[in-house]
C-alpha cells in the first residue's frame, strides 16, 4: 500500500511540471519545410535529370539546353521581392501553402509538352510558383525560432534544397527508369505536391499562439526571445524598404548568396549531363552519384546549422560563428571544385563533388541573415532580395555553361567558373556583412 501510495504521489507531482515543459511545434513546422523544400527541388531537378531524354526526343543542343534549365530562374527570380512583400501581407501560411499547389500544378502539366517552347512556358510558370517559399520560410524563422534556434530553423529550411535534389535524382530517374517515360514522371511528381500543399495550409500557422498544439509554456518562450531581439530594433527607424540598399551588409548578403548559388545552381543543372558525357555514366549510375553528391549536402547542412547553434548557445558571438563557418565553407568547397578539374578518375571526381556539397551547403545559414539584419515585418522583403541575387545566378550561370560547352566542347572553363565563385562567396560572406546589429529601416 505504501509503495502504491508513494507511486501514486510522484505521478502527481510530476504531472505539472509535464504540463510546464514547452511543446515542440516549431521543431514540428520547419520539418514540414524541409519536407515542402525537398519535394520543390525534386520538382526543379527533375529537368535536369530527364534532359539527356527530352534533348534527343526533342532534338536540341547544348545552348537550348541551358536555355531550358535557366528559363525556371527567370519568373523565380522576378517574383522573389514580391513573394517576399506577399508573405509580410498576407502571413506565410497562404503563401506557403499556395505556392506548393501552384508548382504542382506546372510540374503536371510539363508532360503534355511536345516541343522545347512550351515546355519552357511551363518552366516559367513553375519558377512564378515557387518563388514565395523561401522568403515565406525565412520569416517563418523569424516569427517561430528564438535567437539560438535559427541556425538550426535556417539550415532546415534550407537543408530542403540538397536533399530535394538528391532524392529528386533517385526517384525521378527511377520512375523514368520504371515507367519508362518521363512525361508520366513529371505527371506524378506534380500530383504528389499538390497533396504537400495542402497538409502544408493544414498545419502551418502564422504565429505561435494560433496553432491548436502550443502550449503556453512555448508560446511564452518564443515571445521571450522576440522581446529580446526587439528591444535591439531601432526606434528611429525610417520605414522606407529602399533605405536598405544604402547598406554593405545588403550587398554582401545579395552579393554572397548569388556566389553561393552559382556554384550550387551549376552543380544542380549540369552535372548530370557532365557526368553523363565525360564520364559515361548511365541513367542509372548517373542517378546513384548525384543522389551521392547532394545528399552530402545535406548532411553537411544540417551539421552546420547544428554547430552554429551550439558555439552561440556556448556563449559564442553571432557575428564569429557566422564568419568562422562561412569562411571554412568557402575555402574548402573552393579548393575541392577546382581539384575536379584535375581529377579524371570517376570515382574520385564524385567523391571531390560531395566534399564540395557537404561544405558549401554550410552556407544555408545564410537564411539567418535577413531576421539578423531586419525586424519581423521586414524579414520577408529582406528574404526576398537575398534569394533574387541568388537567382541571379540561376538565371545566367546554366546559360554560361551551355555556351562555354558548345563552343570549347569542355567542362574545364565552367569548373572553373564555379571556383570563382566560392572564392567571391568567401569575400562576401566574411568581410562586407556585419551579423552584430540591426539595420535601421
Amino acid at each position: 500500500m505504501q509503495n502504491t501510495m508513494t507511486d501514486g504521489a510522484k505521478a502527481t507531482a510530476a504531472a505539472p511540471d509535464a504540463a510546464l515543459q514547452p511543446t515542440k511545434v516549431r521543431w514540428k513546422i520547419f520539418l514540414m519545410m524541409l519536407f515542402l523544400i525537398s519535394i520543390n527541388y525534386i520538382d526543379r531537378a527533375s529537368l535536369s535529370v530527364a534532359m539527356p531524354l527530352i534533348a534527343k526526343e526533342f532534338d536540341i543542343g547544348p545552348a537550348v539546353q541551358g536555355l531550358l534549365l535557366s528559363s525556371f530562374f527567370w519568373t523565380y527570380a522576378l517574383m522573389q521581392i514580391p513573394g517576399g512583400m506577399l508573405a509580410d501581407r498576407f502571413g506565410p501560411r497562404v503563401v506557403i501553402a499556395g505556392a506548393t499547389v501552384g508548382w504542382g500544378f506546372f510540374q503536371a502539366i510539363a508532360a503534355v509538352c511536345t516541343g522545347w517552347v512550351p515546355l519552357l512556358l511551363t518552366r516559367l510558370g513553375l519558377g512564378a510558383a515557387e518563388a514565395p517559399i523561401y522568403p515565406a520560410g525565412g520569416k517563418l524563422n523569424g516569427i517561430w525560432m528564438t535567437q539560438t534556434e535559427r541556425g538550426r530553423g535556417a539550415t532546415l529550411l534550407d537543408g530542403g534544397a540538397p536533399l530535394g535534389a538528391a532524392l529528386g535524382a533517385i526517384l525521378i530517374s527511377a520512375l523514368i527508369a520504371v515507367l519508362g517515360s518521363w512525361r508520366l514522371a513529371f505527371v506524378i511528381a506534380g500530383a504528389g505536391t499538390v497533396v504537400a500543399g495542402y497538409f502544408a495550409w493544414r498545419y502551418i500557422r502564422n504565429h505561435p499562439r494560433q496553432h491548436p498544439g502550443v502550449n503556453e509554456a512555448e508560446a511564452r518562450y518564443i515571445e521571450a526571445s522576440h522581446a529580446a531581439d526587439a528591444a535591439k530594433e531601432s526606434a528611429n527607424a525610417s520605414g522606407r524598404v529602399l533605405d536598405f540598399f544604402r547598406y554593405r551588409s545588403v550587398w554582401g548578403m545579395f552579393f554572397g548568396w548569388m556566389c553561393f548559388n552559382a556554384l550550387f545552381y551549376g552543380l544542380l543543372t549540369w552535372m548530370p549531363n557532365y557526368l553523363s558525357k565525360v564520364h559515361g555514366f548511365d541513367i542509372k549510375q548517373m542517378g546513384g552519384a548525384v543522389f551521392i553528391m547532394f545528399f552530402s549536402g545535406f548532411v553537411g547542412e544540417m551539421f552546420g546549422g547544428w554547430l552554429a547553434d551550439k558555439w552561440q548557445a556556448a556563449g559564442a558571438s553571432q557575428s564569429k560563428v557566422l564568419r568562422t563557418l562561412f569562411g571554412i565553407s568557402s575555402i574548402i568547397a573552393t579548393i575541392a571544385i577546382f581539384m575536379v578539374t584535375q581529377i579524371k578518375d570517376p570515382v574520385a571526381v564524385v567523391a571531390l563533388l560531395s566534399v564540395t556539397l557537404f561544405f558549401l551547403r554550410w552556407c544555408g545559414l545564410f537564411w539567418c541573415v535577413p531576421s539578423i539584419l531586419g525586424t519581423r515585418a521586414r524579414v520577408g522583403f529582406l528574404g526576398g532580395t537575398m534569394n533574387l541575387g541568388g537567382n541571379v545566378a540561376g538565371i545566367g550561370v546554366p546559360i554560361v555553361v551551355g555556351l562555354i560547352v558548345q563552343a570549347t566542347g569542355s567542362y574545364f572553363m565552367a569548373l572553373m567558373l564555379f571556383t570563382a565563385a566560392g572564392a567571391g562567396l568567401f569575400v562576401c560572406s566574411t568581410m562586407l556583412i556585419d551579423y552584430s546589429k540591426k539595420l535601421p529601416v
